[in-house]
């Protein structure tokens, strides 16, 4: 049998394994350390941290991508050391978005969808206020003769960005207000906002609170109207963070994209719908003549120059890359494949929430984004409010928003469910459980009703 001495157990104790899990003193968390620290150890400090963030796949709030192929994840390892901006160093990584900005441009019909101007960008926002800028840069240039007036810009209830974009741009956000049955964007109110120093209208296809498309091409065909009896050429441009991947695939008949001469450019979010990891957005115009070349740099490689618009520089070059696999991956029918699906369980899922009896649909899943959203039935006497509700569902993993529609509308609050891929019939089910154990639970503890939007943690969009 073997002795081992005091030093030698000591020795063994101290081995790799046993002191990466059991540090000797807590990692500095507000002022820099001054000391190194294993890597083993600093890895397991912050993956331990990161157990308390939610479970992403039961993040039902969320439009953006929860669940990639490990092709992907393969991708994005090998570009980790990629810059977006450096197309000298990584040519090919410069021609791959080259070439998912023409199949874009191909897919949302551009009319020369070989020769037109877009880039990626690192979501729909910055995409968003790409398209922003190329409005009052083209206002700015038709106007510059009258040198008066402040720059406007019509919308709905839109995603944020759009407001930050009239802050930093000095621009007048003409927000048309949700009133009584009518949430969203509408011709006959975009018409009575236009005026000589309206630089452009955005209509959302899907809108983030109901998600719900806007009346593209009625707004385009009044716009034309407009411009033939007033002699007003106002742009058109679409927010199709979600639903430019998917109103191509499974609502083919919906005309919102560049088969209607109005629209000017389109932004979209990869990482969405378009099933790229986080980080990927897109901005397409219709012709390159409506991007105006004085927004654009040149930046040299291979002895030619990559024109580049963006309000970023170094960005890392995998959300592209996994871009592009995408496409090559799915094509037209994949993509139809896994978006039907998609509005399938949606609209399953609203089916069951109806039968529920005390809730209204506000949106039942079909004609929009894959999901699905409610409200109470008026006139009902319940032990809770969706706030409630969704703080319940909190204590099963369940991100499920409540939120009050914007002014005018902040009566009405709603209940909404994102059915993205990676949300299945199954996993939709249990949620529907859970849903039915939160109402059982309050009918036995009834609410205070003590939660607001304000209260509710993240669930607002305004």
């Amino acid at each position: 049998m073997a002795v081992h001495s005091k030093r030698e157990i000591v020795a063994g104790l101290d081995d790799e394994r046993f002191r990466t899990s059991f540090l000797p003193h807590p990692l500095p968390k507000y002022s820099f350390p001054r000391a190194e620290t294993d890597p083993a150890a600093a890895y397991q400090q912050v993956h331990d941290e990161l157990l308390l963030d939610g479970n992403s796949r039961q993040n039902l709030a969320t439009f953006c991508q929860t669940w990639v192929e490990p092709e992907i994840r393969k991708l994005m390892d090998e570009c980790i050391d990629k810059n977006m901006i450096d197309k000298d160093e990584y040519p090919q990584t410069a021609e791959i978005e080259s070439r998912c900005v023409r199949m874009l441009a191909d897919l949302w019909h551009a009319p020369d969808a070989g020769n037109t101007q877009g880039c990626s960008t690192t979501g729909s926002s910055e995409a968003a206020m790409l398209g922003g800028l190329a409005m009052k840069t083209r206002w700015r240039t038709k106007r510059q003769a009258a040198r008066k007036g402040r720059p406007n810009l019509i919308c709905g209830p839109v995603q944020i960005c759009w407001h930050k974009f009239a802050r930093y741009f000095d621009v007048e956000l003409r927000q048309v207000p949700c009133e009584r049955g009518r949430l969203h964007l509408t011709a006959d109110e975009v018409i009575r906002r236009c005026d000589e120093n309206t630089m452009g209208v955005v209509a959302t296809l899907g809108v983030t609170h109901t998600l719900q498309y806007e009346p593209v091409e009625e707004i385009a065909l009044a716009l034309d109207d407009l411009e033939e009896e007033r002699g007003l050429d106002i742009p058109l441009h679409v927010d199709a963070a979600s639903g430019g991947f998917i109103a191509p695939f499974i609502h083919p008949s919906v005309e919102w994209d560049f088969r209607l001469p109005r629209v000017k450019s389109i932004n979209a979010s990869g990482h969405k719908f378009g099933l790229a990891p986080l980080g990927c957005g897109w901005a397409i115009w219709r012709e390159a003549g409506d991007l105006p070349q004085g927004l654009i740099f040149r930046v040299k490689y291979l002895g030619g120059d990559m024109p580049t618009f963006a309000l970023n520089f170094s960005r890392p070059g995998g959300q592209v890359i996994a871009q592009y696999y995408n496409f090559v991956r799915l094509g037209r029918e994949g993509y139809t494949r896994i978006t039907r699906e998609c509005a399938d369980v949606g609209a399953w899922l609203a089916e069951q929430v109806k039968k529920m009896g005390m809730f209204e649909l506000v949106y039942d899943g079909r004609g929009g984004i894959p999901g699905c959203t409610w409200t109470l039935k008026k006139g009902g006497n319940y032990p809770f409010t969706l706030y409630d509700l969704a703080d319940r569902l909190r204590v099963k993993g369940w991100q499920v928003p409540a939120y009050p529609m914007p002014a005018n509308r902040s009566d009405l609050i709603v209940q909404r469910v994102v059915a993205r891929l990676g949300v299945s019939r199954d996993l939709a089910g249990l949620l529907l459980e859970d849903l039915e154990r939160a109402i059982q639970h309050f009918r036995r503890h009834p609410s205070s009703k003590s939660f607001t939007a304000r209260s509710a943690g993240g669930y607002h969009h305004n």
